[in-house]
């Protein structure tokens, strides 16, 4: 599924779900970039895709009924599955919390369950049990 280009977070401000993702993938890839061999250029377009949908995740478990635990584990299992590191995915979700808090100030609590979906994902060895 596509993900949605823009949310509106719990304090209103419409976030620019392309915008941020471009600026976490960028820092990303500065800090890994042994995946750009890996993955080539369609490892940039699913940085992009996914942390679009993470952040879209985060926007809507404060906004609306959504589990976004449940919604990183299922992530979680698929990128282990494929032999992506979790522990790469915790930091993404580092990454992306810090870009939001630069920018989009107002949307702190956008920012904190980033972080705490980082510190889930990093409290588990495996999602494949």
């Amino acid at each position: 599924m596509p993900p949605p280009e823009t949310v509106t977070g719990p304090g209103g401000v419409e976030l620019d779900l392309v915008a941020i993702a471009r600026e976490t993938c960028a820092a990303y890839d500065a800090e890994f970039p042994d995946e750009r061999e890996r993955y080539g250029p369609a490892g940039a377009d699913w940085c992009r895709h996914d942390c679009q949908h993470l952040l879209n995740w985060a926007v809507l478990s404060l906004t609306e009924a959504l589990d976004f635990e449940a919604q990183l584990a299922w992530l979680a299992r698929v990128l282990e599955a494929r032999d992506f590191p979790i522990s790469r995915l915790a930091r993404c979700l580092e990454v992306l919390a810090q870009t939001v808090h630069e920018s989009a100030p107002d949307e702190t609590d956008v920012a904190d369950r980033l972080g705490a979906g980082a510190a889930f994902v990093s409290s588990r060895a495996s999602f494949l049990d």
